[in-house]
């Protein structure tokens, strides 16, 4: 069977390439995203139309949602396979969604059922996935100067979030700057509860909407969501940069961390910047050096686990993470991760696995199977080909 996979540069993409080859597909990749964002869609369609159109392919993949390509396969009858792995697409609000080609695999169940009322039965619910191959063999290979360039006893990778958000420099009245922060701190002591969605008053999202520069527009189809976008393209990602800089800057206080990023450090102290890590190369070695690793989940992933948390399991680490609702169906609190309450617990967790190197190594190796048994890239594409093929 041959597949086109259609590309913009997502690190995810070659793990699904090789779990897709792993299956005995033929993938055939097209790359014109990946060095050119700013292409058209309409020129896009161009492009992708003159590979489809002679025929051959038994459907189309991409990494999130692509409005125009579900369009054009909804034209040539062929099934598009999408894997949301972000939150938020906003793309998904397109009328494009409801296409009946499209099966749309959500990694959020929050998500999922957000949307499964616009295209009934084409939209699914998944994992995401790791690619134990891939990383084990890997790090077999590994040297001992590399893993003691990066043996740590603390590490985070990932971004402070603050140039993640394009509104992180909005200007409010100093009535709607309380209510706003007010919003943002509630938020951020409430972890399995993401509450800005209720929480946000309509007048404060016309307020933002309506101060703020440059901000996204719905297209003129598309199923507007002003409140999805202010919650979840803003506010989210402030609790979450709020939150990061205090957790980092609580744990360096006590301990050794060392923290990997592309992020401003203005507001960090007390870590050892390690600059970026690359995704393919550094990160597995970081992950399985690490006595312990850190996620902090985006607010605007609701109730899903984000894809770090499989790439650090996958890679053999020992996991600190916080709580999601999600997290806890698929592992096991102290057998394969280990889960926070609030960031004073967070200090108190590292401490005392800092402290517990035989707990620690038996926890991180239970995850690692766990993974490698039920969460394979290979395995994860099997169940979706499936779903996608019932009707």
């Amino acid at each position: 069977m041959k597949i086109l996979f259609y590309r913009y540069g997502s690190i995810c993409e070659p793990d699904i390439i090789h779990g897709f080859k792993n299956l005995g597909f033929e993938v055939e990749e097209i790359n014109i995203e990946v060095t050119n964002k700013n292409l058209l869609p309409a020129q896009c369609v161009e492009q992708v139309s003159k590979v489809l159109l002679p025929g051959g392919f038994s459907f189309v993949f991409t990494i999130n949602f692509f409005p125009w390509l579900s369009d054009l396969c909804q034209i040539l009858k062929l099934r598009y396979i999408s894997l949301i792995v972000d939150s938020p697409v906003l793309e998904l609000f397109s009328k494009s969604l409801s296409n009946s080609f499209n099966r749309v695999f959500l990694f959020d169940l929050s998500l999922y059922k957000d949307f499964e009322n616009e295209n009934p039965g084409h939209i699914y619910h998944t994992p995401l996935y790791a690619n134990t191959d891939r990383l084990d063999s890997y790090l077999e290979g590994v040297s001992e100067a590399q893993k003691e360039k990066f043996r740590a006893d603390i590490s985070f990778i990932g971004s402070s979030y603050e140039e993640k958000n394009p509104y992180s420099t909005a200007k409010f009245s100093d009535y709607y700057k309380g209510y706003h922060d007010a919003l943002i701190d509630a938020q951020l002591n409430v972890y399995g509860l993401n509450f800005l969605d209720e929480a946000a008053s309509e007048e404060f999202c016309d307020y933002f909407i309506e101060n703020v520069d440059h901000l996204y527009r719905f297209p003129p189809d598309a199923r507007e969501d002003k409140k999805a976008l202010v919650t979840q393209a803003h506010l989210s990602y402030r609790v979450a940069e709020k939150e990061r800089k205090l957790a980092l800057n609580m744990l360096g206080q006590k301990y050794k961390l060392d923290f990997y990023t592309q992020s401003s450090l203005k507001d960090f102290r007390n870590v050892r910047y390690r600059g970026n890590a690359g995704s393919l190369e550094e990160m597995p070695i970081i992950f399985n050096q690490s006595k312990i690793n850190l996620n902090f989940t985006s607010k605007a992933i609701k109730t899903g686990i984000p894809l770090r948390v499989f790439d650090i399991l996958g890679s053999g680490g020992f996991l600190i993470s916080n709580y999601q609702t999600e997290l806890l169906q698929v592992f096991e609190n102290g057998k394969d991760l280990v889960v926070y309450e609030d960031l004073d617990h967070l200090v108190e967790l590292c401490g005392y696995y800092l402290e517990h190197d035989e707990e620690r190594i038996e926890i991180a190796k239970n995850g690692h199977e766990t993974v490698k048994k039920y969460h394979n890239v290979t395995t994860r594409l099997l169940q979706i080909i499936d779903q996608a093929f019932r009707d």
